[in-house]
C-alpha cells in the first residue's frame, strides 16, 4: 500500500515539474493602462497605450518601455553584476551606470515586499495566473497575477515581483495617485539576439547614478 502510494505521489509531482517551464530566453510583452479616475486628461496619461518589453537570455535582461515621448531601457547583466538605464526621450539621451548597491537604492521601496496568496485564478495568454497581494513596507499594496508555469532564470527585471513562485502576467504600480496595470499581451520564447543587450555605441551621455540624482540627491 505504501508503495503504491509513493508512485502516485511521485507521478504527480513528475506531472507538476513537467507544467513548469524555466524561462531562460524569451520575449515578453506588457501593455500598459493607466487608470486616472477621471475623464480629464492628466500627465501621466502619455504612459496610457504603451508597452513594456522584457527580453530574457539567461542572467541577462533587458526591459523596454516605448510611450509617446520616446523609449527608455533597463539593461542588467548578471553576471558581470552591472545594470545600465539607458534613456532616449527626443534630443536627450542619456545611459546611467548602476552598480548592484546603486540597483538596490533605487529599488529600495520594493525591498521588504510581502505576498498574501489567494485561491483566485484567472487565464491570461493560455497560463493559469493565481492572484497575490503584494504589501510594501510603506503600507500600500497592489495585485499581481502570476503563472507558476513559467519561472524566470532571472527574476531583476521585475524587483518588485521577484520572489513570486512563477512570472508576473499583471500587476499593478502605482505613479503617485494613480494607478499603473501591465498586463502580458504577447509571449515568445524565440532566441534573443544577442545583441539586444549592447549599449548604443556614440550619441549618448554616460552618468553614474549619483550623478543622475543631482546636486541635491533627488532625480
Amino acid at each position: 500500500m505504501k508503495t503504491g502510494l509513493l508512485f502516485i505521489t511521485a507521478a504527480l509531482l513528475s506531472v507538476s515539474a513537467g507544467a513548469q517551464k524555466k524561462l531562460t530566453e524569451a520575449t515578453i510583452t506588457y501593455d500598459i493602462v493607466i487608470n486616472t479616475g477621471t475623464e480629464r486628461p492628466r500627465a501621466a496619461d502619455f504612459l496610457d497605450g504603451a508597452t513594456s518589453t522584457v527580453y530574457l537570455k539567461g542572467n541577462k535582461s533587458r526591459t523596454e518601455m516605448v510611450s509617446s515621448l520616446g523609449t527608455e531601457a533597463t539593461i542588467i547583466d548578471d553576471g558581470a553584476k552591472a545594470v545600465f538605464n539607458v534613456k532616449e526621450y527626443g534630443p536627450q539621451k542619456y545611459i546611467i551606470r548602476m552598480t548592484p548597491a546603486n540597483w538596490k537604492d533605487a529599488n529600495r521601496r520594493y525591498e521588504d515586499v510581502k505576498f498574501s496568496f489567494t485561491s483566485e485564478s484567472k487565464t491570461i495568454q493560455g497560463y493559469k495566473c493565481t492572484k497575490a497581494v503584494g504589501k510594501l513596507a510603506d503600507g500600500s499594496t497592489f495585485v499581481v497575477w502570476y503563472t507558476p508555469d513559467l519561472v524566470p532564470e532571472s527574476t531583476d527585471f521585475q524587483y518588485v515581483n521577484r520572489n513570486l513562485p512563477g512570472l508576473a502576467m499583471e500587476y499593478e504600480s502605482n505613479v503617485g495617485s494613480l494607478k499603473v496595470t501591465y498586463t502580458v499581451s504577447k509571449i515568445n520564447m524565440n532566441p534573443v539576439p544577442a545583441a539586444k543587450f549592447d549599449l548604443p555605441k556614440a550619441g549618448f551621455r554616460v552618468l553614474s547614478y549619483e550623478e543622475s540624482k543631482g546636486p541635491k540627491g533627488g532625480r
